[in-house]
């Protein structure tokens, strides 16, 4: 495992979250809206120093059935951010979501802000480029995004430090965002009594996920950790999605101090092989692989999606 003494990009980052618990900066408000059709938790990030906010991992309400997006889920968002008179610096995305549609581009069309993803989007974008067998007018380079974010960048949202941890796994381009003392790891992690993201889509490995994620339990144990889905483990009656990297480290069933790179491994592809493919992962990985935006329309102006068949 990675100490943050031998990893200079987890040393920035918990630099960034000490910073902000010992009072050296400041500490971001975080509001949350859960979309429970997708189980969704979408995170509105304001430097309480300013008007200056990032909104995290959004939704499109999507039906599978009709084939007709929504924007219920974004409304409130845009009400949000509208009545709190803020500022969109950033619209950030942990990764290229299987679940859900993201709603990055309306928001940034309606609030402003600069769409950011990790850099090895690249690789997504690559691979199910080749799945879905995508034409010539779908751009492989990262292009449908504002910034393409390494590993140890770093950036501000008003007076908030904010740095990028590239942490693969669940997919190759996986990004943790620590801003302040708050940590939004995406689908690496959940609450504590449900564990950890799956592995079995292209390109994800569970011995990945595991380093990933312990370089994530390096981090201060006092940071606070916002997740982006919860689906109520067994015996809690309500949905969750605020922890911490304490909490995390002693206590996820999966990944908890102790629990060894084989004995995980084995777990999640077990686990994974039980699973079935998420239920908007066609729709979603088409959409999301665009930075959001929904394919060209063809030549009679309406827009399509694909369903390869025996495929995935």
């Amino acid at each position: 495992m990675r100490t943050a003494g031998s990893d200079p990009n987890l040393a920035q980052a918990c630099a960034t979250v000490d910073d902000a618990l010992q009072g050296r900066a400041p500490r971001p408000q975080v509001t949350t809206f859960f979309d429970q059709a997708t189980f969704t938790a979408s995170h509105v990030v304001r430097d309480p120093g300013s008007d200056a906010c990032a909104i995290i991992d959004s939704v499109l309400d999507f039906d599978m059935a009709s084939g007709r997006t929504a924007q219920h889920s974004a409304q409130r968002l845009l009400d949000f951010v509208h009545d709190a008179g803020l500022r969109v610096e950033w619209l950030l995305e942990t990764h290229a979501h299987a679940d859900h549609l993201s709603a990055a581009p309306l928001l940034q069309e309606r609030l402003g802000g600069r769409l950011a993803i990790g850099r090895h989007i690249t690789t997504v974008q690559e691979t199910f480029g080749t799945i879905f067998n995508a034409d010539a007018r779908f751009a492989r380079g990262g292009s449908q995004f504002d910034r393409l974010i390494a590993d140890g960048e770093t950036f501000r949202i008003g007076g908030l430090q904010a740095t990028a941890l590239h942490v693969p796994g669940h997919t190759p381009a996986c990004m943790a965002y620590v801003i302040g003392d708050a940590v939004f790891p995406g689908d690496t992690l959940f609450m504590p009594d449900y564990g950890t993201a799956r592995c079995d889509f292209p390109g994800g490995s569970a011995r990945t996920l595991y380093r990933s994620i312990r370089r994530l339990l390096s981090l201060p144990g006092q940071g606070r950790v916002f997740l982006c889905h919860d689906y109520k483990a067994p015996g809690r009656d309500h949905y969750a999605w605020e922890s911490t990297i304490e909490a995390e480290r002693s206590g996820n069933i999966h990944v908890h101090e102790g629990v060894d790179e084989e004995a995980f491994v084995q777990m999640r592809e077990q686990r994974d092989a039980t699973l079935s493919m998420p239920r908007l992962i066609l729709p979603s990985v088409q959409v999301n692989m665009r930075g959001g935006h929904l394919p060209e329309p063809e030549d009679n102006g309406a827009r399509y999606l694909k369903l390869p068949l025996d495929l995935l």
